[in-house]
C-alpha cells in the first residue's frame, strides 16, 4: 500500500469519530496528570522540611499505587467503548479488501498518536500544576508557602513507563477483538443486540438478600475493631449485590412496567421501556458500575472532609489538654507522693514565671489495662477462661478513683465499697448492670454512661475504653494483685493544663518543662516514677500531615472517580444514541414528532439515570454508621457534625451530576433526533 495511509487512515478515523476520541483523549490526559503530580508529591524532598512531611508523604505514596490501579482498568473499560464503536469500520475495510494485518496497523498507529499525545499533554500539565497542588497540600498542612518550579525526572520515568505498559495492552486487547471476529460480525457488531438475562427474578432477589445481609452488617456492628475487619467484606458484598440488581433486577423492572397498560401503552412510554430492555444486561452493568463510582465519590470525600475540618477535635481528643504530663509507676503511692506532687507543682510554676496562667486543669490517677469482658467479667487470661473471646470483646480497662471523679466533674457521688460508676468511650454501650475481676465478686452498676475526660490513650486505641469509678483504686490494685498480678502493668497519673498563648508560645513552655523535668532530682531514691510530656501544639502539625495527606488524596482520588463515572454516563449515552438512532428515525416516519421523541427519551433518562445516584445515596446512608465508628478511632465524636458534612457531600455531588445528565441528555438527544436540541 502507499507510505504513509496507515497513520492517514488512523488520524481521519480519529477526526471523524471525535466525539468518542476527544473525550477518551481527555480523560487519558487527566490520569497522566494525576499520576505524576501524585508521584511527584510522594517523593518531594520539600515535604520532608515540613512537619507532619514525611506521613503526607506515605499516604500519598499509598495513592500512587491506587492511581495506577485503576488507571489500567479505569482506561480498558472506556476503550471497549471505542473498540465497539470503531468495528463496524474495520469491518467495512475488511470487506473492501484490506487483511486484519493492514487493520492491525491502523489500530497500532491509533494508539501511537493517542498515546504519545496524551502522555506528552499530560506530563506537561503535570509538570505546570504540580506546584500549584504542592501549594494546596501546603496550605492543607497550614505551613508556609515556598516558590520554584522543580521537575521530578523519576516520577516523569514512572508516569511514561506505565501509560506506555497500559496504551500496549489495550492494543493488543483491541487486536485481539478484531482478529476473533469475521468481516460480517465486525460490520454488524453496532447493531448486535442483547437478550435479557435469564433467571432474572432469581439473581435480582439474590442481589436483594445479598444487599440486606451487607446493610444488616454496616447498622448493628458496634465495635470499631469488628468495623475494621468487617468494611471490607461489607463492600465486597454491596459491589455484587449492586451488579445483580442493576442487571437482573432492572430486567424484572422493565418487565413489571411492561404489564402496566396504562404506563407502557404511551407514547413517551413505550419506546423508552422497550429500548431499556433490549439491551438492560450492558444498561444494567454500566449503571451498577456507575453507582459503584459514585458511591466511592461519597465515602471518600465525605469521610476525608470530615477528617480535615474535624482536625481540631481529633487533636483535642488525642492531646486533652495543651500541656500533657503523664506519670507511670508500678506502685501506686509513688504516684500521689511528694515527688509526683513536686512534679506537678513545679510544671505549672514553669508556664507561671513564663507570663501564663494554667487553666483547665485535669488530674487523675488510673490502673490501665487491656482485658476481654465476656457476661460482665473482665478476664486477663482468655487462655484459661475455656471460652473463644472475640475481638468485639476486648477492651481498654482504666480504673479510677471516685475522688478524681467528683473533682473533675463537680459531681458528689457516693459508692458502697461493691458499688461502681462507669462510662465507656468510641460510642460503645455496655451491657452489663455488674462488672467483675475474674476471680472476685460482682460489682454492681451505681451509674453508667457518664461521659469523662480521656487521657489520650483511648484516641490512640482501636478498641473501646470501659472507665470504672471505685472507691479506693489502691484498695482495689491491692485485690486485683493478690489473684491478677499479671494485669498490673501500668498504674499512671495524668496532668494536663490549658495556656492561653499562641502554639509558638505553647511549645516553649512545653521546652522549658521538659528541660526543668530533665535536671529535677527525684528525692525518693526508690521511687519508680517515669515521667513524659507532650504538647498538642507541638504534635499539630503530625496531625495534619495525616489528615491533610488524606483529604488531599481524597480530593485527588475523588476526581479520578468522577471522571470515570462522567467518561461512563457520557460514552453510555452516546453508544446507545447511535444504537437508536435507526429505531428513532423509523419511528419519525410514521408520525412521531421530535417533541414526543424528546418526551420519550426523558422518560428513558428519568427512568434510569438517577437510578445510581439514588441507590448510591442508599449506600451512603447504611454506610455511615461504619464510617462513624472507623471515624471514631481519628478521635471523631461529635456524630451531628459529621451527618451534616456527610449530607453537604451528598447534595453537591447530586448538582453535579443533575449537570452531567443535563449535558449528556443533549449529545443522545442530537444523535437520535438528527439534529440539535432546541
Amino acid at each position: 500500500m502507499k507510505k504513509g495511509i496507515y497513520s492517514r487512515l488512523a488520524l481521519t478515523g480519529i477526526k471523524k469519530n471525535k466525539k468518542l476520541y476527544i473525550p477518551y483523549i481527555l480523560t487519558c490526559i487527566g490520569m497522566v496528570m494525576m499520576f505524576y503530580i501524585i508521584t511527584f508529591l510522594s517523593s518531594s524532598d520539600m515535604m520532608m522540611n515540613y512537619p507532619g512531611g514525611e506521613t503526607m508523604r506515605g499516604i500519598l505514596g499509598f495513592g500512587v499505587y491506587v492511581i495506577g490501579f485503576f488507571a489500567v482498568i479505569f482506561l480498558f473499560y472506556t476503550n471497549s467503548f471505542l473498540v465497539r464503536r470503531r468495528k463496524k469500520e474495520f469491518g467495512l475495510y475488511n470487506i473492501l479488501g484490506m487483511g486484519k494485518r493492514n487493520i492491525a496497523r491502523v489500530m497500532l498507529w491509533e494508539t501511537l498518536f493517542i498515546g504519545a499525545f496524551s502522555i506528552a499533554v499530560g506530563m506537561a500539565l503535570g509538570v505546570l500544576f504540580s506546584k500549584l497542588a504542592e501549594l494546596v497540600m501546603v496550605n492543607i498542612m497550614s505551613m508556609d508557602v515556598t516558590f520554584g518550579v522543580t521537575i521530578d525526572y523519576k516520577a516523569i520515568y514512572y508516569t511514561v513507563v506505565l501509560f506506555a505498559v497500559i496504551f500496549f495492552l489495550i492494543l493488543l486487547n483491541s487486536l485481539r477483538q478484531v482478529h476473533l471476529s469475521n468481516p460480517i460480525a465486525l460490520l454488524h457488531s453496532e447493531n448486535a443486540g442483547e437478550k435479557p438475562p435469564k433467571a432474572n427474578w432469581f439473581f435480582a432477589v439474590l442481589g436483594v438478600l445479598i444487599l440486606g445481609c451487607a446493610y444488616y452488617l454496616a447498622v448493628t456492628i458496634k465495635d470499631p475493631v469488628t468495623t475494621l475487619a468487617a468494611f471490607f467484606f461489607a463492600v465486597i458484598m454491596v459491589i455484587i449485590a449492586t451488579y445483580l440488581i442493576f442487571i437482573s433486577g432492572s430486567v424484572a423492572f422493565c418487565k413489571i412496567l411492561q404489564k402496566k397498560k396504562n404506563y407502557y401503552y404511551k407514547t413517551n412510554h413505550f419506546v423508552s421501556v422497550s429500548s431499556m430492555s433490549y439491551r438492560m444486561k450492558r444498561n444494567g452493568a454500566g449503571l451498577a458500575s456507575i453507582c459503584i463510582l459514585c458511591t466511592m465519590v461519597l465515602v471518600m470525600i465525605s469521610s476525608t472532609v470530615c477528617l480535615y475540618l474535624g482536625k481540631e477535635d481529633s487533636l483535642r481528643e488525642r492531646y486533652p489538654r495543651n500541656i500533657n504530663i503523664t506519670m507511670t509507676s508500678q506502685i501506686y503511692s509513688d504516684l500521689i507522693s511528694q515527688d509526683a506532687n513536686s512534679i506537678a507543682k513545679m510544671s505549672i510554676e514553669t508556664a507561671e514565671n513564663m507570663g501564663y496562667s494554667p487553666e483547665n486543669f485535669l488530674d487523675y490517677s488510673t490502673l490501665a489495662f487491656v482485658s476481654y469482658i465476656r457476661n460482665g467479667e473482665i478476664v486477663f487470661d482468655d487462655g484459661e477462661s475455656g471460652f473463644d473471646y472475640a475481638t468485639g470483646d476486648l477492651w481498654q480497662i482504666f480504673m479510677v478513683p471516685l475522688e478524681d471523679y467528683n473533682r473533675i466533674t463537680g459531681s458528689k457521688e457516693t459508692l458502697e465499697n461493691n458499688e461502681v460508676l462507669i462510662s465507656t468511650s468510641k460510642d460503645m454501650n455496655y451491657g452489663y448492670d455488674t462488672v467483675s475481676i475474674k476471680g472476685q465478686e460482682p460489682l454492681n452498676i451505681k451509674t453508667k454512661g457518664t461521659n469523662f475526660e480521656n487521657n489520650g490513650v483511648d484516641t490512640m486505641q482501636i478498641i473501646p475504653a470501659l472507665y470504672i469509678f471505685v472507691p479506693d483504686l489502691g484498695v482495689q490494685i491491692e485485690r486485683i494483685s493478690q489473684t491478677n498480678a499479671e494485669a498490673l502493668e501500668t498504674v499512671s497519673r495524668f496532668i494536663g493544663f490549658d495556656l492561653n498563648a499562641s502554639d509558638t508560645e505553647q511549645v516553649q513552655v512545653y521546652d522549658a518543662i521538659s528541660d526543668n523535668l530533665r535536671n529535677s532530682e527525684i528525692e525518693n531514691p526508690d521511687s519508680s516514677l517515669v515521667v513524659s510530656v507532650e504538647s498538642a501544639s507541638n504534635e499539630k502539625q503530625s496531625f495534619y500531615g495525616l489528615f491533610g495527606g488524606l483529604f488531599f488524596l481524597g480530593i485527588i482520588l475523588g476526581i479520578v472517580f468522577i471522571f470515570a463515572a462522567v467518561l461512563i454516563m457520557y460514552y453510555k449515552q452516546i453508544s446507545e444514541g447511535y444504537e437508536d438512532q435507526s429505531r428513532f428515525e423509523i419511528m419519525q416516519k410514521v408520525g412521531m414528532t421530535k417533541r414526543e421523541i424528546k418526551k420519550s427519551i426523558n422518560s428513558q433518562m428519568l427512568t434510569v439515570f438517577f437510578m445510581p445516584l439514588i441507590a448510591s445515596g442508599v449506600h451512603l446512608a447504611f454506610a455511615f454508621p461504619m464510617i462513624y465508628k472507623m471515624l471514631i478511632l481519628f478521635g471523631l465524636v461529635n456524630k451531628v457534625f459529621l451527618i451534616m458534612v456527610t449530607v453537604g457531600c451528598f447534595l453537591l455531588f447530586a448538582l453535579l451530576y443533575m449537570l452531567v445528565y443535563k449535558i449528556t441528555s443533549r449529545a443522545y438527544y442530537s444523535i437520535v433526533s438528527g439534529g440539535k436540541e432546541k
